[in-house]
């Protein structure tokens, strides 16, 4: 008997043994992983993790795969939250928040995000690729139904926002003007800031009051819209006739390139993307849209004409699928450190002004899915797109929410949520503001 245990004692730590050397975080194995890892923490409590592009991004992907390894195995997290793409963003404002993370790495990872860039090249590499690897006649069939879903988004979201608020003793001009558009104006940049200048201009308190009444709406309705966002890709698979599995409409499916993978097709992905992110910031020179909009139109115009050489079609998308595949957790956590406040969003955690937030977010993704059903496309799909990304951070939210749901894919019609969605926004404040404030 003795013997007998022993021989399954071993055979079990084997076991283990075999199950922890076939472990894997980021394709590497679990001891390089965290050797990498180790000479992360040395540098950074020595103060010799270099400055700029390189420190930054090996904090942001070894610390962004950790969390999301992590975050992609734990049960309820996984299922029903996002995984590792909420626990990668809030992991790493909890680390801010707290204090674990030292200041330096903290402002370095913030400029590299901000000023640095590094968003707007994943975004435009998304964007890029996501269009030109489409099929021409499925940018087109899905593109002409878009608008109606996302203004239902819209109708929607202000009107549960109307309706709990009224339940809970809060008016209506406050719930509309207050949570509801900020939470509906495309992030901060092209939201929030925006918003504060017409709020100053109309109603004359300084921008910066309004921007600390704003954002906590807007940081709030992003941790929702990422949080229902997991909870509908779980619906999904409970669900199946409801969603496409990231594809907007029956019958047309957006097809995986099988081109060969080439390393000089990524050097020319790189380039068509940083092209016609460029030529979207020209065109925002002129035109009164945000850059990415106009980036978007520019792409999809081009690609609908079938001018893009396939050559090039190809390259963006193979170019899409590295930076998706390889950056995605690293961005996330970048997100949480540079775009997410934790004490904001704690402070802003009343019961009532939660309930209104949730209804806003909720609204949104209920009308873009109830409406977008009704114009032939998926439910999922279009809450998630038309709906959840009107309710986010724009360009850094459409990241988060897509990554929960697991659908990396919908990235250009996400975009288009947050940028035209953004707009339509600040017309209606316009509007809106006179009639209930004046």
């Amino acid at each position: 008997m003795n013997t007998s245990a022993a021989t399954q004692n071993l055979d079990d730590t084997q076991r283990v043994s075999s199950a922890l050397g076939a472990l894997r975080i980021f394709g590497m194995p679990l001891p390089i992983f965290f050797i990498a890892f180790a000479v992360m923490v040395v540098a950074m409590f020595t103060d010799t993790l270099p400055s700029g592009m390189i420190g930054a991004l090996l904090v942001m992907m070894i610390l962004g795969e950790l969390l999301g390894f992590i975050g992609d195995r734990l049960p309820i997290i996984r299922s029903y939250l996002g995984g590792g793409a909420i626990l990668a963003i809030f992991g790493a404002a909890a680390l801010v928040y707290v204090g674990w993370l030292p200041a330096g790495i903290t402002e370095n990872v913030t400029t590299f995000m901000k000023s640095g860039g590094f968003l707007n090249f994943y975004i435009a590499a998304l964007i890029t690729g996501s269009i030109l690897g489409m099929d021409s006649k499925v940018l087109v069939k899905v593109g002409s139904r878009y608008a109606l879903p996302l203004l239902c988004a819209v109708f929607f979201a202000g009107l549960f926002a109307v309706i709990v608020g009224a339940l809970m003793g809060f008016s209506v001009q406050d719930a509309l003007v207050v949570i509801t558009l900020p939470i509906l104006g495309g992030g901060m940049g092209a939201g929030a800031i925006p918003l504060s200048q017409i709020y100053e201009q109309l109603l004359g308190q300084p921008a910066s009051y309004y921007i600390s009444i704003l954002v906590p709406a807007l940081a709030l309705g992003n941790v929702f819209a990422i949080i229902i966002a997991g909870l509908l890709n779980g619906l999904a698979k409970r669900f199946p006739g409801l969603t496409g599995n990231g594809q907007m409409m029956p019958g047309v499916e957006i097809e995986e390139r099988k081109s060969t993978f080439d390393l000089s097709k990524l050097g020319i992905g790189v380039v068509a993307a940083v092209t016609f992110f460029t030529a979207g910031q020209i065109l925002g020179g002129f035109i009164p849209l945000h850059p990415y909009a106009l980036m978007i139109i520019l792409v999809a115009v081009l690609k609908i004409a079938n001018v893009m050489p396939e050559s090039v079609n190809e390259s963006a998308s193979q170019w899409f699928q590295f930076v998706a595949k390889n950056w995605t957790f690293a961005l996330l956590f970048g997100i949480g450190i540079a775009y997410t406040d934790l004490g904001q969003v704690i402070d802003a955690i009343t019961p009532t002004y939660v309930m209104i937030v949730l209804a806003v977010v909720a609204g949104a993704a209920f009308g873009a899915g109830l409406v977008g059903k009704l114009v032939g496309f998926y439910p999922v799909e279009s809450a998630i797109t038309a709906g959840l990304c009107m309710a986010n951070m724009g360009g850094t939210g459409d990241v988060a929410v897509l990554s929960a749901a697991k659908r990396m894919q919908l990235m250009p019609f996400a975009q288009i949520s947050s940028r035209l969605g953004g707009a339509l926004i600040l017309l209606l404040s316009s509007i809106l503001v006179p009639m209930f404030f004046t």
